[in-house]
């Protein structure tokens, strides 16, 4: 009976070690095939349980992104102080990659993770019934070397989103605005319309005029205010390209809720003030060209947009 017991300890075991070999062999096939039918897996970044052909998805996106993958496995043993015949196994380990490929629709970071976790089976025969992991994802973003931002949704009502600019250090006095806004139903949508502006930003930087660009996004609210030398520059991105990709997709049968694109001039834009590093005192630094009040040459200024 002992023998026994122990014979049953060693094969669930044995499940969850050949589980982790499956993984160190990058092949998404392989982890699939240690799951019963139906057996699932989920993790903080997996968007719930994941079974079959969309576990295979997950996993080759991970090693897309990350080829050179692996798991060093600390200890696995019986889960909850029980023995490994109630099927209950816990693991811990260490993950281990450079992001070398697309993740998360971004681009590779180039930068390594070692992310400790931790996952618990529930094993049933020579078969995975279900896979919980766990690891830290503010751990995980910042070894990326991306930024986490905690911060509400929304206060009454101000709402809370993200952002982002592009700036070639031109120092031009802007001549006009283009601005966009596109309401998306979900997000898939919203990971689409990225998608597009990745590109689009890519093409703006090749642009004669172009002087800076900022896209924001608030929920299922996109838009962008991007800073022209004057209102023809604009027209250049309608000629072909990621732009005009994206507007025909948007005025295809059934994608987003709505959108807006407008050229606006301004009607004054006022004085570029810089503090001077000797005297402390604000200087206006075109009227003054270059130079402070106090006769000191004025630090480099911020650009206008």
């Amino acid at each position: 009976m002992r023998l026994g017991g122990w014979r049953t300890a060693m094969n669930t075991l044995d499940v969850a070690r050949k589980y982790f070999e499956a993984w160190n062999s990058r092949d998404p096939s392989a982890i699939v095939a240690t799951f019963a039918e139906g057996g699932t897996y989920t993790d903080p970044a997996s968007g719930g349980a994941l079974t079959g052909q969309a576990l295979a998805e997950y996993t080759g996106g991970l090693f897309s992104a990350f080829p050179d993958l692996s798991f060093d496995v600390v200890s696995v043993g019986p889960a909850n102080g029980g023995s490994a015949n109630d099927g209950m196994v816990a693991a811990q380990w260490l993950m281990k990659g450079t992001n070398t490929g697309s993740f998360g629709g971004g681009p590779p970071t180039g930068q390594s993770v070692a992310l400790p976790g931790a996952d618990f089976f529930t094993i049933e025969g020579d078969k995975i019934r279900s896979v919980q992991g766990y690891f830290d994802q503010k751990t995980f973003v910042e070894q990326l070397g991306l930024q986490t931002i905690v911060q509400p949704y929304s206060i009454g009502p101000v709402s809370f989103g993200n952002s982002v600019y592009l700036q070639l250090g031109k120092l031009n006095r802007p001549g006009a605005f283009s601005i966009t806004s596109i309401s998306v139903r979900s997000e898939e949508e919203a990971q689409e319309v990225g998608g597009y502006s990745q590109r689009i930003l890519q093409e703006l930087a090749q642009m004669p005029g172009f002087i800076s660009a900022l896209l924001a996004r608030n929920g299922h609210r996109m838009l962008t205010a991007t800073a022209w030398e004057n209102a023809d520059a604009p027209n250049q991105i309608l000629q072909g390209g990621a732009h005009k990709e994206a507007m025909d997709r948007m005025f295809s049968t059934d994608f987003c809720a709505g959108f807006m694109t407008s050229v606006w001039v301004p009607d004054r834009i006022n004085a570029l003030w810089v503090r001077c590093t000797i005297c402390g005192q604000m200087s206006d630094y075109d009227q003054g060209q270059g130079k402070c009040r106090c006769g000191q040459p004025l630090p480099e200024p911020p650009p206008y947009w």
